[in-house]
């Protein structure tokens, strides 16, 4: 059984290899923290609102499956996970700031880009040195030493240029620096992806919540966003094709604005901002998630994954044709079905079944094809028996993606 194309990653390292195949492809997405969407959109922010128009702007979502087993913490460290490797938390285990053992089975986008193409340059500007020694893991066993090329941040350690103040603006002075610091790695060498993180907005959020001083961050931030912005736009003058992804790690309680981490709606919601063309119907929907942005970057790479790590992602891409989105399981007992939204375009889907999570421990799951189904039916009954296994997952595969979802009532 193979997974939407029969092609291997020593396909896509030839197609990567071959002098004017295309554009250069770039990618830079952004985690601006902690800004709700309803507040983002009372701001005034020139420099994303003309990347959106290139591209477009929505809301979306970040927390798993609400009350499944999906569910994730809406924290920080975990929202950027999430973004990093395309899962939610029940895989990739970030459960808090504190990344106690993030599990390494799931990939990063740097360490699948690195793997496929070692010579590719990849960076990391960070308010947090903790994105790139503990989430991306550089030099660790675990990620089979991933090396980036460039990296600025741990300067939040840095108390003699950067002393700590009682309003945060230590944190501004640093966003600044990792702003114009990205921006001039970006003009000056092109680097293939990378990641800018900026924390100053999630202070004032957490200090003022819904407030003047919030609103200032957020046109702070826009501005770091505009030297970036400036920075891409002359490297597509020199004929790169560059997509950039801008995203929050999660919304705030209400009615103040001030906290996070639990599952309210307003907690959960989140924004995307892009200039990608070729949108579609489940970016605008409402209902996408922070773990499409990862497929949505393996689409534009063209990079094709091993099935037994494809299988894995929870996330769609968020341009080009679907199969399927919203895969969940439904029913009690010996009553278990799916449901499912289907795409554009009336298809087979294949249905197939695992009684096992080798994958997290570093092994494979045998995966066996229970049968087919029209995806304009929206659902598919699985046989009775399967309602007996306290563990299973299911993955349901089409011509243009395929999603997966689990049953968990006991212990696997």
């Amino acid at each position: 059984m193979r997974i939407r194309y029969l092609f291997f990653f020593v396909f896509t390292l030839l197609i990567w290899g071959q002098p004017g195949f295309a554009q250069q492809k770039k990618i830079v997405f952004l985690i601006l923290d902690g800004i709700p969407a309803q507040d983002l959109e009372r701001v005034a922010t020139p420099n994303l609102d003309q990347i959106a128009s290139q591209g477009g702007y929505s809301r979306a979502y970040t927390g798993g499956l609400a009350g499944g087993y999906s569910e994730s913490p809406t924290i920080s460290a975990v929202g950027y996970n999430t973004l990093l490797t395309g899962t939610w938390a029940h895989k990739h285990q970030v459960w808090g700031n504190g990344i106690k053992a993030p599990n390494y089975q799931y990939w990063t986008i740097f360490r699948y880009l690195k793997e496929v193409r070692p010579d590719a340059k990849v960076a990391i500007f960070s308010t947090w040195q903790d994105n790139r020694t503990k989430l991306l893991g550089e030099n660790l066993l675990q990620t089979n030493y991933l090396k980036l090329d460039r990296s600025v941040d741990g300067l939040e350690l840095d108390t003699l240029r950067y002393p700590h103040d009682s309003q945060s603006n230590y944190i501004h002075r640093i966003d600044q620096r990792v702003a114009e610091e990205a921006a001039d790695y970006l003009r000056n060498q092109g680097p293939d992806l990378t990641w800018v993180y900026l924390q100053y907005t999630d202070d004032m959020g957490h200090r003022h919540g819904r407030s003047s001083e919030l609103d200032v961050a957020i046109e702070k931030a826009d501005s770091q966003v505009g030297l970036i912005w400036q920075a891409v736009q002359d490297r597509q003058q020199k004929g790169e094709d560059w997509q950039l992804w801008i995203t929050t790690d999660h919304g705030r309680k209400e009615p103040d604005g001030k906290g996070h981490g639990g599952q309210s709606d307003a907690e959960r919601e989140i924004w995307i901002s892009t200039n990608a063309k070729d949108l579609n119907a489940r970016f605008y929907s409402g209902e996408a998630a922070m773990v499409d942005i990862l497929p949505t970057i393996f689409r534009f790479f063209n990079l094709v994954l091993p099935e037994h790590q494809e299988r894995e992602l929870d996330g769609v891409p968020l341009t080009g044709p679907l199969s399927l989105c919203n895969l969940i399981l439904v029913g009690k007992g010996k009553n278990q079905a799916l449901n499912w939204t289907p795409g554009l375009e009336s298809e087979i889907l294949s249905v197939y079944w695992s009684p096992t999570d080798n994958f997290g421990e570093g092994g494979q799951d045998e995966y066996v094809l229970v049968g087919e189904v029209l995806s304009d039916t929206k659902q598919y009954e699985l046989p009775s028996e399967f309602g007996k296994k306290d563990f299973f997952k299911v993955l349901v595969v089409g011509k243009y993606n395929s999603a997966n979802t689990w049953r968990v009532s006991g212990k696997k």
